[in-house]
């Protein structure tokens, strides 16, 4: 049990990942982001499916070979397919970014 919108328990100056729920092909995942963004050059690649589906604040995702990011506002969700090479442009930093991430096996 617990509250998704609670704040992290300390300050943090990284992104925060915290996992609610693991199974055999399943990861259920709570992220606070506070102005991160990843890294340039760095995108992920991920085995697995991903459903993310943005809380509070609001971010930019770009996806590999696309022209322009795509902006995210509380409420809004993303499907990524395995290997959908994407990276993370921007993260509102206040109030934080709250994210969950459904990673789970297509």
């Amino acid at each position: 049990m617990g509250n998704l919108f609670a704040p992290p328990a300390m300050p943090v100056a990284e992104e925060q990942f915290e996992t609610l729920l693991a199974r055999p092909g399943l990861r259920i995942e709570r992220i606070v982001s506070t102005g991160q963004a990843s890294p340039p050059g760095f995108w992920y690649d991920q085995a697995e499916d991903e459903f993310v589906l943005l809380l509070a604040g609001a971010a930019t995702l770009l996806l590999e070979g696309e022209a322009a990011p795509i902006r995210l506002a509380p409420g809004d969700w993303l499907h990524l397919p395995a290997h959908r090479r994407h990276r993370v442009e921007w993260t509102q930093a206040a109030p934080p970014t709250l994210w969950l991430a459904v990673h789970h096996r297509g």
